[in-house]
Parts: C-alpha cells; structure tokens; sequence
C-alpha cells in the first residue's frame, strides 16, 4: 500500500495543519479522521471562515439563543462567542497532539477582530482576553502583521502568549515579524521569566501574491507592442508567490540558524516557524497543489483547506522543494521592477485589502 503523501511531508519536517473550522467538522467526528488518518496536525481559521460556518448551517442555534438568553446582543461579542466555543472544542480534540509533539504542534487559532488592526493597544487588550480567557496551552492567537500589530507581537510575546503572525505578504515585514517575536523573548528573560514552551508562527500568505501581480502582468500583457516582449510577460506569470516564499524561507534559516536565537534556544525558546497560508491554487490554470508541492520544507507548516489536502493526498509528489530554483526566485523581483510591478506595492496593497476582507466578514 503506498504511503500517504499527506503523511509524508510530516516525515520530512512539515506539518499539515487544516485552514477551516467548523461546529460540524468537530462535532461530526471529522477531525479526528482527519488528525488520524491524514496526518493533521493543527487548525487555522479565519473570519470569512468562520462567517461562512456560522450563516451556512442551523448547528450554531443553541450556543447563539444561550447567549441570547444571557442578554448579550452586540453583533461582535455575538461573533467571539460562537468563535471561542469552536476554537475550545477543537483544542480539546488537538491536545493529545500537542503533548506527543512536545509543543510542537496540536494548535488552533482565534483571531483578534481585524478591525483593530491598526490600534495597537485595542490589539493587545483583545489578544490578552481571548488567550486567557480560553485558557488552554495550545492557542495562538493571531494578529496582523501591519506596522500597528509588531509591537504588539513584542508585547503578547514578551508575556507569553502565543501568537500567529497573520496576513504576512512581504519579506521585508517578515523580517520584521521575526524581530519582534526575538525582542519579546529576550524581554521576558530579561524579567527572570521562563520562555519555554512560548510558541509563534508567522503565516505567510502565497497564492493571493500570485493572483494579483498575475493581473498586473495580464495589463501589460495586453498592450505589449512585440512578440519578444509577450514572451518575457508570459514567463512571469504564476511566478510571484513561490519566489516570495522561497526568499522569505531563506531568511527564516538565516535569522533562525544564527547565534542570537541560539541563546534563546538554549534558555526553552521555539522557532517561530514559517507557516504558508493561503495554500489553495484560485487559477485553474495552476496545478491544483502548486502551493503546497512547490513550498516543501523542514520546519515549516503548510495549513490547507481540505480540498487541497485531498488533492495532495490523491497526486502529490513527496520531496524537499523549497531551495528548488531559489537563485531564478531571486531574480524575479528586478525583472518584475524593470517592467513596472513591484512587489513591495503588490504587497502593501495585499495586506489592506486582507485587512478589509476579514473587517467585513467579522461583522457583516
């Protein structure tokens, strides 16, 4: 019987985490078929996620009339509730993975409402409520990575609460995001407080990097005036997202293999592991696990909504990819500028419209 590739890439160091949740998907004994027939390792979710699960089906009705019944009725404490409750179930139901990994994996995540994503302060209260007032080991919770949530990354960090670096598009804010998790632990052992077992991941998104500069490309694509100059558009489409990853994968060894961290490693400190997001292939013209079977890498975590991980189960190809054509990657970025795309832009216009995207769905 041929292995699970599913499996496999957990053998060579990346986990499969699930980028959806749901009421049913616990209640229904889904996860556990996942977690135990397919490797699965952790969840991530999001509020259009979580908007969808709620509008979609009747199995919120009870949970949302008790806390009807309760008096609460502002839209947004509505919303946290119902959220909470999932995410505490679904931490149950990981928490013998969290213990056979040592910490490693067996998370869920909850996320602070976006639209304080540019309040740094509002950020932190809210992160503060939702991790303690869950109380389980083995939540992170997330915070944009906009110029308002680093510091913020600093502080939760430094008091040990466990964050996942959300809407992350550029390698510039990556390292950023890496810097501030580094500072908020070298601030608590600076206290004479223990920093094992604080864990962060950084959720880079991938396939959105894609959608757009491909949109810009297709723009230029349109009025090229030349056959030579077509072609050289042409092969840079579907090119943008993969590279990102790569060179941001490159300087998470970089920063994460130096002697700095290896200080904080030695005193309990985790990586803060690169973690893809937004894995699932929206052009059909891609390979329908492009952004899984091109971003293979130790240390890492590829979280995927189940219709990609089916897919990479049925035709995967199992193998270490993320240094795979790593100097082309490099060089993408300055032919992109020399035709007018930069990344830089393409990625600060990602990240407000990230924000939005999740604003809308946390209280439409």
């Amino acid at each position: 019987m041929n292995k699970n590739p599913l499996v496999g890439l957990k053998e060579l160091g990346q986990s499969v985490w699930l980028d959806n949740l749901s009421r049913k998907l616990i209640k229904s004994g889904e996860l556990k078929r996942l977690m135990d027939e397919e490797g699965l390792t952790g969840i991530t979710s999001n509020p259009t996620i979580f908007q969808k699960a709620i509008t979609g089906s009747t199995d919120y009705d009870t949970s949302l009339q008790r806390m009807l019944d309760q008096g609460i009725r502002d839209e947004r404490e509505l919303f946290l509730g119902l959220m909470t409750e999932d995410v505490s179930l679904a931490a149950d139901r990981l928490w013998p993975v969290y213990q056979s990994t040592k910490g490693l994996d067996g998370f869920v995540s909850i996320e602070v409402s976006p639209n304080l994503a540019y309040d740094t302060e509002a950020t932190l209260a809210e992160a503060r409520r939702l991790f303690s007032g869950i109380a389980k080991k083995n939540i992170l919770v997330k915070v944009p990575a906009t110029q308002q949530g680093l510091p913020a990354i600093e502080q939760l960090t430094s008091e040990g609460v466990n964050v996942n670096i959300t809407l992350l598009f550029s390698v510039k804010r990556y390292e950023e995001v890496a810097e501030a998790y580094l500072r908020g632990l070298e601030r608590r052992m600076d206290q004479g407080q223990s920093i094992h077992g604080i864990t962060a991941v950084a959720s880079f998104f991938v396939s959105r990097v894609d959608t757009l500069t491909d949109k810009l490309l297709e723009a230029r694509l349109s009025s090229a005036g030349s056959k030579a100059e077509k072609d050289k558009i042409s092969a840079l489409l579907g090119e943008a997202a993969v590279a990102n990853a790569k060179i941001a994968y490159k300087k998470y060894k970089e920063i994460f293999a130096g002697k700095r961290f290896s200080t904080l490693k030695e005193k309990g400190g985790c990586l803060q592991r690169l973690l893809w997001g937004s894995t699932g292939t929206k052009n059909p013209k891609y390979s329908d696990i492009k952004y899984v079977e091109e971003l293979i890498a130790p240390d890492s975590i590829n979280t995927m909504p189940e219709t990609t991980m089916m897919a990479f189960k049925d035709h995967g190809q199992v193998k270490i990819t993320i240094d795979d054509t790593l100097e082309e990657a490099e060089r993408l970025f300055p032919e992109l500028k020399s035709i007018g795309i930069d990344i830089g832009e393409v990625t600060e216009q990602l990240e407000r419209e990230g924000v939005q995207l999740f604003s809308d769905s946390f209280f439409s």
